[in-house]
């Protein structure tokens, strides 16, 4: 059965997960999603290794983190009565090794976290990753952002902190709204 849009539900997605601040959000997401045609989804966490290992060395602590992570992908799928199974892989490269998975298990659909940060300058950071999975997924791709973080409240100083009085006369002609932007001298 086809939504609205033309799309068949998908039957099988690979959640990537690294062990980052999206991973909930990635396995929430699958599971909403999943919970409407009783999909599967595969949990996938990759562990990059350098060049100074083999591929086949056993890395034990990074695998003790993949573990939680699965882990926690595991938990979220149970409250949600969902079929999750986890993935641990060992590669050189992240991205690759995501859309290798995604095809082996058959995925229709692979689901990314893209964590909310901003370089220096204002230049929004995607990485390598998610540009790689889109150019080279042969499936539908979601990433899902993380919300902006809110400002609290407490935190943003008083007005009148904000709009210290200037020197006589030093902002005539000048509109408040300059001032506050700081166009103003």
């Amino acid at each position: 059965m086809a939504d609205s849009r033309g799309h068949l539900p998908f039957r099988k997605a690979a959640l990537a997960l690294n062990g980052g601040p999206t991973d909930e959000l990635v396995v929430t997401l699958g599971c909403q999603l999943a919970k409407l045609t009783s999909a599967e989804l595969v949990a996938i966490h990759v562990i990059e290794v350098d060049w100074s290992h083999e591929l086949s060395d056993e890395l034990t602590v990074e695998n003790e983190a993949a573990s939680a992570v699965l882990d926690l992908a595991e938990g979220i799928a149970e409250r949600y009565k969902i079929k999750l199974t986890g993935d641990l892989l060992q590669a050189r490269e992240v991205a690759a090794a995501l859309v290798d998975e995604a095809i082996e298990i058959g995925a229709d659909v692979i689901i990314l976290g893209l964590p909310y940060r901003k370089r220096f300058g204002g230049d929004f950071a995607i990485g390598g990753t998610i540009p790689y999975v889109f150019q080279n997924a042969p499936c539908e791709v979601i990433v899902a952002r993380e919300p902006i973080p809110t400002t609290n409240i407490a935190t943003i100083p008083p007005a009148e902190k904000i709009l210290a009085p200037a020197a006589p006369g030093a902002l005539r002609g000048r509109s408040l709204r300059d001032r506050v932007r700081g166009n103003g001298r």
